[in-house]
């Protein structure tokens, strides 16, 4: 399966992500801010990337503008999962390269099958 970095500053939503991908056997990894991912990333490709939009020290917006900007996550799905609905969000993700877009609270099954499709 895939290899996914999932990042939020709320560790019990860190936890359900990870349980959820875990149980359809992805190797997750974990990271509370933008800045940790954003590291993280840079010494490991990940086949995807799952991030919160509003955290601490780096947003998720800025993380995938960042991550767009490195060879390696040129082509990578950068999905984000927040609670924000807003179009202009919306347009500010998609504008910074974002894949897609899902809303928290998720449903783990839809969520599953957003990342089965965005992985092709």
């Amino acid at each position: 399966m895939a290899t996914i970095l999932a990042v939020d500053d709320s560790s019990s939503m860190r936890q359900m992500v990870s349980f959820t991908l875990k149980s359809d056997g992805h190797d997750v990894t974990e990271a509370e801010d933008g800045v940790v991912a954003l590291n993280t990333a840079k010494g490991k490709n990940f086949d995807l990337v799952l991030t919160d939009v509003n955290m601490p020290n780096m947003d998720g917006i800025t993380l995938i503008s960042e991550l767009r900007k490195l060879p390696g996550y040129k082509g990578t799905p950068l999905l984000m999962l927040t609670t924000e609905s807003g179009t202009d969000k919306k347009q500010s993700g998609k504008d910074a390269g974002a894949t897609g877009w899902i809303v928290k609270p998720f449903n783990p099954e839809q969520l599953l099958a957003v990342i089965k499709r965005a992985l092709g």
